[in-house]
């Protein structure tokens, strides 16, 4: 069976890193230099989580819809 989890992608600035986190499932964070580096490092720290997990299921997490741009003028 396979399970798909949405990770959610940023880039820093100072470094260049590209920084992935998995909403709704703790502890599912990791960063790397380059896109594909960062999804097998995704894909390594999903598994490592799941083993991890206390209920021993694959948790609930939520649908990520998008991402909005905040505007404020000062």
């Amino acid at each position: 069976m396979t399970y798909r989890f949405t990770a959610v992608i940023e880039r820093d600035r100072e470094t260049g890193l590209y920084i992935g986190i998995v909403p709704g499932l703790p502890g599912a964070h990791t960063q790397a230099a380059s896109l594909d580096e960062l999804s097998k490092n995704l894909a390594e720290v999903v598994e490592l989580c799941l083993e991890e997990s206390s209920s021993g299921g694959i948790p609930e997490c939520p649908d990520v819809v998008g991402t909005q741009l905040i505007e404020i003028e000062r």
